[in-house]
């Protein structure tokens, strides 16, 4: 791999931060250019942030297209990414405005979804509609103790009145609830994404449904993700499915506090139990930094 001499700004920033240096940190790239999807990993890879986010504007000053990376490969939905992309958007374009603006935020794949964005204070939020979620699986009781045991959790840790789900509003998720022993989880087992994909799901997301806090890791167990913004939708639906929370109630979903990065996730359910019709996620966006990269690696596409 060589590089080549070619500079791209960055602003770092951290998302569902109740303040700067907590919450979720993220990698913006207002204009990527020419990079390819190859280049674009190897620079998420380099910065080690869990995502990162590269953007095109276009005619329309409200609208962008967006591709994220985390340290693998390129996903085609992701919360916090486009949250902090469309707050990072807010602060370059639209600097002395304080809000609200709505924002179109066009994927890989073709799908689209709005973003609003408002500042408070030295600060931004930025609320996502991840519209109507889908649900793809339910398990039968039967799974329920191998999955346990896939997070070193036992049955008596499980909420034994609520089912394991899955559901997606762009990623699938099977929901595991607990109660207790969420301290001590970690993944137990070398296949978990073949199990998983037995089941209709990608990743796996623990909910302690007395608390709302929640863990999540990429399925090798080796990096635990700080605040999941597309969890935290699939989260709103299974809460508002089974009676958790109130159609249009707000509820604050916790996360990354065993990691010392705590995350606060807003997230809101529209619907009745039997439909739920939409889910927004939101939270606080701090910006923390900017950068810039003076070369890139010159590698394939």
């Amino acid at each position: 791999m060589s590089l080549k001499t070619r500079s791209f700004s960055y602003v770092h920033c951290d998302v569902f931060a109740p303040k700067p240096f907590t919450g979720n940190s993220l990698a913006v790239f207002p204009q990527r250019g020419d990079l390819t999807s190859a280049q674009m990993l190897s620079i998420t890879q380099e910065l080690r942030h869990f995502e990162s986010v590269f953007l095109e504007p276009t005619k329309d000053p409200y609208r962008f297209s967006a591709r994220v990376y985390d340290l693998f490969e390129e996903l085609p939905f992701a919360g916090h990414p486009v949250i902090g992309a469309a707050c990072v958007m807010h602060a370059k374009q639209f600097p002395e405005k304080s809000g609200p603006i709505s924002w179109i935020v066009d994927l890989a794949g073709g799908r689209s979804v709005e973003v609003e964005t408002q500042r408070n204070g030295e600060g931004y939020e930025g609320c996502l509609d991840q519209g109507k979620p889908k649900l793809i699986n339910t398990l039968p009781n039967d799974r329920r103790s191998a999955f346990a045991a896939a997070f070193n959790l036992g049955m008596e840790d499980l909420a034994d009145d609520l089912p394991l789900e899955v559901i997606s509003t762009g990623l699938e998720y099977l929901v595991l609830p607990v109660r207790s022993g969420l301290s001590n989880t970690h993944i137990t087992i070398p296949d978990l994404e073949q199990q998983l994909e037995a089941i209709g799901a990608q990743f796996c997301y623990l909910l302690d449904v007395d608390r709302f806090e929640g863990r999540h890791w990429n399925n090798d167990g080796v990096m635990e993700d700080v605040a999941t913004g597309s969890a935290a939708g699939v989260v709103g639906a299974y809460a508002r499915r089974h009676g958790l929370v109130r159609n249009g109630k707000t509820f604050i979903l916790k996360q990354g506090h065993f990691m010392g990065r705590p995350s606060e996730l807003h997230v809101t359910a529209y619907g009745d139990c039997n439909n739920v019709e939409r889910i927004t996620v939101a939270g606080a966006v701090s910006i923390v930094g900017t950068g810039t990269l003076d070369v890139v690696p010159e590698i394939g596409t």
